[in-house]
């Protein structure tokens, strides 16, 4: 009985047998290509199960660790936070709840709650898992956007929050992580397309285009409420996983450029936004008892600290002169309790986190693990650029908090959230670290 294979052979042109074992060799090159080609095209596509070898340091582990340097920042950060929340919110809270540590506790609660169920996704998610995430991210965010415009709590002017029980939920925030995962998602889909030098190889498409129409959506719901601030951070943020994908420089140029209109048409549609631009034009011309009160009272906080400052809990300023000081501008009650040297230290942990950030991004065991690393890192550091901008008069007042500082139940729910996303990518780095 003949071979199944010698079958085949026979009907083979005429090729001598090198031929034939080449051209064998060919085909089973060619099909396996392609089967590598459609895993790397599926958007849900899972990672390979199979553990790296002892020696290799380029295979992601199939479970490690999470980076526990990562984390101790984040530690850090938690109960510096917690301190600071406490020291800069009790004058206030005694006063408009008849507890001083009203803030502390809703602090602490809303950090045990969302570490006990973050702590879950790093035990158990896979980077699979954190695809699907962000489809599902991105769809809520767009629902809830919408949701708020019709039934959100309206506060300064403004449309922006959704009451769940005891938890204010603010949309925009969810938004912010949304674009991250879903543009990262999208852009590691297209990572050759993007990358092609091909006159009409996808790089203006996939590389432009889409991603400008998945952030534009987000911003186009948010400036609804209105929301400026939001809106140029999400912005801002799609930028940056745009450049790290590889989006060519003039195109990220035409979009920075499209922000920049965009947000000049807010201001001078909106008589709020051109007053605050004023005031911060002005400063030394406004009235120092009426619009510009709160970001002079500020400015006086941080300049009385000194470099020492005054003590942990001495804050002259949080008695009624900078409003809810436990919000955006808490950074000027820290300035004003610990003077340069505790100004020094908080920007100095946020640094070594970001630091920490990239380096987990750099050993990510794929692109799309790694531009959500490095996309929710950079998320961190372009908050706290911004709201210490703010707090210092070198860009107007646009209400920005500072991550794990400013109160806000579900915001730092969101902000441990997504460290947790990192912490849980960084358990399949590569073997080095």
């Amino acid at each position: 009985m003949e071979d199944k294979n010698e079958k085949q052979d026979q009907n083979l042109p005429a090729f001598d047998v090198k031929e034939k074992k080449s051209l064998k060799i060919r085909i089973k090159s060619a099909l396996e290509k392609r089967e590598e080609d459609m895993a790397i095209n599926d958007v849900i596509f899972t990672e390979k199960l199979t553990p790296a070898e002892p020696d290799d340091e380029t295979k992601p582990l199939n479970k490690g660790s999470v980076d526990m340097w990562f984390l101790l920042w984040t530690m850090l950060l938690i109960c510096f936070g917690a301190v600071m929340s406490y020291s800069a919110s009790a004058v206030y809270a005694e006063k408009n709840y008849d507890s001083a540590t009203y803030f502390l506790w809703r602090y602490i609660i809303f950090t045990v709650a969302s570490v006990a169920v973050t702590a879950v996704f790093v035990a158990l998610a896979r980077p699979w898992f954190w695809r699907l995430f962000g489809v599902g991210s991105y769809i809520a965010a767009i629902l809830l956007l919408i949701l708020v415009i019709f039934i959100g709590d309206t506060g300064g002017g403004a449309q922006r929050w959704i009451e769940v029980g005891p938890i204010t939920i603010q949309p925009s925030e969810i938004a912010k992580m949304a674009v991250v995962m879903v543009l990262a998602l999208y852009m590691s889909k297209y990572e050759k397309q993007i990358n092609s030098t091909h006159k009409f190889g996808g790089n203006f498409k996939h590389g432009f285009f889409v991603p400008m129409i998945i952030i534009g959506i987000l911003c186009a719901l948010i400036i609804l409420q209105p929301h400026l601030s939001g809106t140029i951070i999400v912005g801002l943020i799609g930028v940056m996983v745009m450049f790290l994908a590889g989006t060519r420089i003039k195109w990220l140029a035409i979009f920075v450029g499209i922000i920049g209109v965009v947000g000049i048409l807010f201001i001078s549609f909106f008589g709020y936004s051109m007053e605050r631009v004023q005031i911060w034009l002005n400063i030394d011309s406004v009235d120092p008892l009426g619009e510009a009160w709160q970001t002079l009272q500020g400015l006086y906080a941080i300049g009385s600290g000194g470099f020492f400052g005054l003590g942990l809990g001495s804050s002259r300023q949080k008695f009624g002169y900078v409003s809810q000081p436990q919000n955006d501008f808490i950074f000027t009650i820290i300035c004003e309790e610990l003077g340069f040297v505790g100004a020094f230290v908080l920007v100095f942990l946020f640094g070594l986190l970001v630091w920490r950030g990239i380096k987990i991004g750099r050993n990510a065991p794929d692109k799309f693990c790694a531009l959500v690393v490095w996309g929710l890192t950079l998320k961190i550091a372009l908050q706290v650029l911004m709201n210490i901008a703010v707090v210092t008069n070198s860009m107007p007042n646009t209400g920005i908090s500072l991550p794990f500082f400013s109160s806000g139940g579900s915001s730092l729910m969101l902000q441990i959230f997504e460290v947790g996303i990192i912490l849980s990518i960084s358990r399949f780095s590569t073997q080095k670290k």
